[in-house]
């Protein structure tokens, strides 16, 4: 316990030791690493200027901090508006005096049936707002005056009498979408719930991935995408609304840190952020459970669905066996994302089907795969004269396969078996692409919230080892339960006779 505290207290030394840059104009980045948010665009405003630096990408804005204070990168591109939150937060960071430049924010309305009217709608909105001084009004409150610690935004009043709108958001980049006491809040959610209020609508917001969100609302499975920057291509490809904000474009390079704070202090209020303020650790208990549900849904469903296909496919099959090793090459083919966001945005696209049941549908068919092959080295593993003595004894088929065969062959493909529970529990980190709240998302949304890294990334890490840990314990149990060792004489032949 002692060295793992010291090698934590190591890490955290070298994560704040940081010091002042030298650069001081954009000219001073050519050649340089420069960070930027994946899908903003941001990076085409200065890539003249600095024909030789080099961009690295990010999810999360947030990242892009650690990335600076850990010299993975030089400098990052971030809204000015952005960049004045994480300086509450990171005094050590600064910007340079001349910015990258400006952009222009908009929604990006659904493929679907609502479109024409929602547009139509939504640029009644803009106008009548900006005639009216309340675009000003939310801007003043959520950019120019923002406090974390005392906003409040309502999502309540709907009527709902024209249905419900979905509404993709980032939910982890602060000031426009993030989770408030357990709520999504912010200058884009204030902005839709005003608009739906208005229009009659009933929002309901998913928090995706940025990247996500032009693509997802693109196939018409959200209805609206918000913070959206213009460009020429997205005129050309998407259905934009007007304007809705314009804000300049800043370098964040770091600067002098006037923090007075001690180490041990900044590493109590790194835990009392990321833990107790707003009960947060409930989320990461929100966040654990959803793994949870989608690792145990997909394994059970997978297993059976693993297992009525082989029983299929065993006696030789052909069309049976054609089917199946397509989909193990289909399947094992994909990357575990990309079969997520397939399933999500297209099979089930005009569906209401959850990115919870839609993570589960997607592991499971991963799982059946990999149960198949399991099942084949299994049972390839055991000698034929095994089933032959079976039916030599006078052993039905099914008696032979169920009572002899599979007992020999689970000790064969459970160590297997486990492993693949494993993996699976790791390959759910990346439901959070569609819509999910899973643990990583949640660790995600909570360093948006607190600028922390090191502790919601840890508490991650451990949860994972636990959960996966108490699985591969019941799997472990399974395997002892059937070993064929364990099992006596009598038991083995339990029913045999019944069958005479």
């Amino acid at each position: 316990m002692k060295r793992l505290f010291s090698v934590l207290v190591v890490l955290l030394t070298l994560l704040s030791a940081v010091g002042a840059s030298d650069i001081k104009t954009l000219a001073d980045l050519d050649g340089k690493n420069i960070g930027v948010q994946t899908a903003v665009l941001y990076e085409e405003l200065i890539m003249d200027k600095v024909p030789h630096a080099t961009f690295q990408y990010y999810t999360m804005p947030n990242d892009m901090i650690l990335a600076l204070t850990s010299g993975k990168v030089d400098a990052y591109l971030i809204e000015a508006v952005s960049f004045g939150v994480q300086h509450k937060n990171h005094p050590e960071l600064a910007v340079l005096d001349e910015p990258a430049g400006y952009i222009n924010a908009t929604c990006i309305i659904g493929n679907n049936s609502k479109k024409d009217r929602l547009l139509r709608e939504i640029n009644e909105f803009i106008k009548t707002s900006n005639e009216n001084g309340m675009l000003s009004e939310i801007y003043d409150y959520w950019i120019a005056d923002f406090d974390p610690d005392t906003d409040t935004c309502d999502v309540g009043g709907f009527t709902g009498e024209n249905g419900t709108i979905s509404v993709a958001v980032e939910g982890g980049y602060e000031p426009f979408s993030f989770i408030s006491h357990g709520q999504i809040s912010g200058f884009d959610v204030d902005f839709i719930c005003r608009f739906a209020r208005a229009y009659g609508y009933t929002p309901e917001f998913f928090e995706v991935p940025f990247e996500a969100i032009a693509p997802g609302v693109e196939t018409g499975k959200y209805d609206i995408g918000m913070n959206i920057v213009v460009s020429e291509e997205r005129n050309e490809t998407g259905t934009l609304s007007d304007v809705y904000y314009t804000t300049p474009i800043e370098l964040v390079v770091l600067g002098e840190d006037d923090s007075s704070a001690g180490f041990f202090e900044k590493l109590q209020n790194s835990f009392y952020k990321t833990f107790i303020k707003e009960n947060r650790w409930k989320l990461f208990v929100q966040g654990a459970v959803e793994t949870i549900v989608i690792t145990i849904s997909s394994i059970i469903a997978g297993t059976v669905i693993g297992f009525a296909i082989y029983m299929l496919c065993r006696h030789g099959n052909k069309v049976a066996n054609g089917a199946t090793n397509f989909l193990l090459w289909l399947i094992h083919g994909m990357p575990t994302v990309l079969l997520l966001m397939i399933l999500y945005y297209i099979v089930f696209g005009s569906s209401r089907l959850s990115g919870t049941w839609v993570s589960v549908v997607g592991f499971s068919l991963m799982f059946a795969c990999s149960m198949i092959d399991m099942l084949r080295v299994g049972y390839n593993a055991i000698g034929r004269g095994q089933l032959e003595a079976s039916t030599a004894l006078g052993y039905s088929d099914h008696q032979s396969f169920f009572r002899i065969l599979l007992p020999q062959a689970a000790q064969h493909f459970l160590p297997i078996y486990r492993n693949e529970v494993v993996t699976l529990i790791k390959e759910t980190s990346v439901v959070g692409y569609i819509a999910v709240l899973d643990l990583t998302k949640i660790s995600d949304l909570v360093r948006s919230r607190t600028y922390e890294a090191f502790f919601p990334l840890i508490l991650t890490a451990v949860m994972y080892f636990v959960i996966a840990a108490l699985m591969t314990k019941a799997v472990g149990w399974i395997q002892n339960r059937i070993d064929p060792r364990r099992r006596s004489h009598e038991k083995i032949l339990k029913g045999i006779k019944e069958w005479e």
